[in-house]
């Protein structure tokens, strides 16, 4: 990986004009910092038993020797462990700014539509209830059970209508779009989703995570939003739940920055569907050239955060795969881009959906601790799944 003191382009796009540009199989990523749309692929991304920000590294610099200009990493990677990775070097980068004056598209009428919960909503809290048995047991003090919902229209599911409804919905959201077709597939799979969640971001030596954890949703009246933040802010079980995620990404970030900024005490931070605790985390670098602090090292080092898996991480990955009852593919990995510099955005992959035709499987969690009520983690994820249903038009469904 290069360091580069040499001026950066600017954006000579508008967001509206990349969205507008945006089809099934590019890639798409936009967020407070800009939006990025990327066509085509010079080369794919394997680690071959090194990690993953390695592999980037030397893609892109032979990228830059082929005369790819500004050279990105761009793509997801799945939950689990050794999960599959779907990043390419694209052909072509166009950069914005962050979205705006994006026209809400219209969607056709739901009728056709046919929904399938996996498992079904007491399934769900029966597996709760066993995590609740480990936390007894101290195997675990958190973990995140998550839920599918397998919905098959009556035609082609069309992405980029989604995809703009979604940034549409919560621009400043991390909203994206990767092509993760897997070998073999006889049809595209794309991740499509809008992340209140950042992972991690790299400018320079600059370096900014902002986990979440301990929720809940939003109503759209005023004075009951008042009621619910006030109570979030004051909840026992989801100040602990929060401070599982806050204390473990600073302790990682710790071993790669001089000067780590974490707040005292969480904010509120809210979605047009949830209301979430939030911590702001800011280091600098002790060594920006290495290739294991580029944006794709830290977030590596990262992944999974108890936000989407649990503590301790290994017994939490190990339950999540013993209990859910449909493996989770790219929910609760990462999507983003990683650039020769180094810099780059890396999203917590929730709020998410994989569309493979006519079918979109929508995955949601909740955070499992000591005090957590099966019923209450349902109606949590439940609300979750309001963000794509709505964006789907199927809210009424949530």
């Amino acid at each position: 990986m290069s360091i580069s003191t040499s001026v950066r382009p600017h954006p000579v796009y508008e967001a509206a004009d990349l969205m507008a540009a945006y089809l099934t199989g590019s890639f798409y990523f936009s967020s407070p910092r800009g939006t990025m749309l990327a066509d085509g692929v010079h080369s794919r991304v394997a680690p071959a038993g090194g990690t993953l920000a390695t592999a980037a590294a030397r893609a892109l610099d032979k990228a830059a020797l082929a005369g790819v200009p500004d050279p990105v990493v761009a793509g997801a990677v799945g939950f689990r462990p050794q999960a599959d990775a779907s990043l390419v070097v694209p052909a072509v980068v166009r950069r914005a700014g962050a979205p705006e004056h994006i026209q809400v598209p219209d969607l056709r009428t739901r009728e056709g539509w046919r929904v399938r919960p996996v498992p079904e909503p007491e399934g769900y809290a029966e597996g709760v209830r066993r995590a609740l048995d480990l936390i007894r047991d101290e195997k675990l003090r958190k973990v995140v059970l998550a839920r599918c919902l397998e919905l098959t229209a009556d035609a082609p599911v069309w992405v980029p209508t989604l995809l703009s409804r979604l940034v549409c919905g919560n621009p400043s959201a991390y909203a994206f779009a990767a092509d993760v077709t897997a070998p073999g597939d006889s049809a595209s799979r794309t991740l499509v989703g809008a992340s209140p969640e950042l992972l991690v971001s790299r400018r320079g030596a600059t370096v900014t995570a902002n986990p979440l954890a301990g929720s809940a949703p939003r109503s759209g009246d005023e004075a009951l939003d008042r009621e619910r933040v006030a109570r979030l802010r004051n909840s026992a079980k989801d100040l602990g739940e929060h401070a599982h995620t806050a204390g473990q990404v600073a302790e990682v970030l710790g071993r790669f920055c001089t000067d780590l900024e974490v707040l005292d005490s969480p904010e509120v931070l809210g979605t047009p569907t949830m209301w979430h605790l939030s911590t702001r985390i800011t280091g600098r670098l002790r060594d920006a050239a290495d290739p294991a602090s580029s944006s794709l090292g830290l977030a590596e080092a990262l992944h999974p955060t108890p936000a989407v898996g649990g503590v301790p991480t290994v017994a939490a990955v190990d339950a999540i795969a013993e209990i859910e009852a449909q493996d989770r593919g790219f929910y609760g990995g990462m999507v983003g881009w990683n650039d020769r510099h180094g810099d780059g955005e890396w999203a917590v992959t929730i709020r998410s959906a994989e569309v493979c035709d006519r079918t979109v499987r929508i995955f949601a969690g909740a955070g499992v601790v000591g005090g957590s009520h099966p019923e209450a983690e349902l109606a949590e994820t439940t609300a979750k799944f309001r963000t794509l249903l709505k964006a789907l038009g199927l809210e009424d469904l949530a």
